[in-house]
């Protein structure tokens, strides 16, 4: 799963450059990709992740990557990311009880 998010599924995708002349030549758009490592607060550990750069932003938007991991929907995380969704989810639901 390389150039891929592993929180918001972002990937490589493929396109055109068009000069001035309308010519057409085949060109990769890349995601902005940076290896972060997140703290859980529930899990009470950093987890390292391969994510977007918008995805970062997001997961602060949300308050943390507990937030944004119990809101993500599970078709866009990978399988290390929604391993980590059902930790968390399992210590809150413990937590709770």
């Amino acid at each position: 799963m390389s150039r891929v998010c592993e929180l918001s599924g972002k990937a490589v995708m493929s396109g055109n450059n068009v000069s001035h002349a309308l010519n057409r030549t085949r060109r990769v758009f890349r995601p902005n990709l940076i290896k972060a490592s997140l703290l859980s607060d529930v899990l009470g550990q950093s987890v390292a992740l391969k994510i977007s750069t918008s995805a970062l932003r997001t997961v602060e938007h949300n308050g943390g990557l507990d937030n944004f991991l119990v809101k993500a929907r599970d078709v866009n995380l990978s399988l290390k990311a929604r391993r980590l969704k059902k930790l968390v989810k399992q210590k809150l639901a413990a937590q709770a009880a």
